[in-house]
């Protein structure tokens, strides 16, 4: 699925619990109702310009609950909008309707500096492509949600060194991006996004560029070093072996969310 995430330099700067009630009000009392909660989004609704000069629905609807711990999945057909939603929910992009908060935060209402400054402290994002910067090495690839964030260069760099060695890079912090393949890069890319402990990782196709083997490897590697964060994952993907491993898997249609069954029942 191409990727329509903005450049990681952008989106940088720029096991379940039980679902929160449903809201129908405004974005105060969706914060009030999701305290516990590391995601919320209720009624989200997006459509696109046509060539035509119309509009078309993507999806609405949308409801989705993410707590601590939580590994969910969203499946669905190409172009029905999973990657603009992924958007939508790092405030990337604006729905039609609906409201989303992370932390308890609801992002309406939020100008573009604090936004951006939630998904510094927040999220944690992972990419099909990568999106490491080849002018960088890897401990400064992996430090830069941490310097975006404020942290002054020595400690960034050493948790990017730490987090090198977690992911299987110990020593590698000094080389750079064209020296790696592409499991090693999806690595870094890893690291990066959990560097500085968000909450939440947004993953979308994180395994889409590697062969089955790095994939399995990766997106265990993944999971396991969230776990050990403490942040939720939100996975995008058109794998039924990532779906496999998440705790929930729904399904993207245009009507909005529903379980997916097929990825349990490739597992029984």
């Amino acid at each position: 699925m191409p990727a329509s995430s903005p450049s990681a330099p952008a989106a940088l700067a720029a096991k379940s619990a039980q679902p929160a009630p449903a809201v129908t009000a405004g974005p105060a009392a969706l914060a009030a109702t999701s305290a516990p909660a590391v995601l919320v989004a209720r009624g989200l609704a997006k459509s696109v310009a046509t060539a035509a000069g119309q509009r078309r629905q993507l999806f609405s609807g949308v409801d989705l609950d993410v707590a601590a711990g939580d590994v969910v999945a969203i499946t669905g057909e190409s172009g029905v909008g999973k990657s603009t939603l992924l958007n939508i929910l790092a405030g990337l992009d604006q729905p039609d309707a609906g409201h989303v908060a992370i932390s308890g935060q609801p992002l309406a209402g939020l100008d573009e500096a604090a936004t951006t400054a939630l998904r510094c402290r927040a999220i944690g994002f992972v990419f099909q492509a990568f999106h490491v910067l080849p002018h960088l090495d890897l401990a400064r690839n992996v430090a830069l949600p941490l310097v975006l964030a404020g942290v002054a260069q020595a400690p960034a760099l050493a948790a990017a060194q730490a987090m090198l060695a977690q992911l299987g890079l110990a020593g590698r912090g000094s080389d750079h991006p064209a020296v790696l393949s592409g499991g090693e890069l999806q690595r870094v890319a890893i690291a990066r996004a959990l560097v500085h402990r968000p909450a939440l990782v947004l993953a979308d196709e994180p395994t889409g560029n590697l062969d089955p083997d790095t994939a399995r490897r990766i997106l265990d590697l993944l999971l396991a070093s969230a776990a050990d964060a403490g942040s939720a994952v939100l996975i995008v993907t058109h794998s039924d072996a990532v779906a496999q491993a998440a705790g929930r898997a729904l399904r993207l249609a245009a009507s909005g969310l529903a379980p997916d069954p097929r990825p349990r029942s490739l597992a029984a």
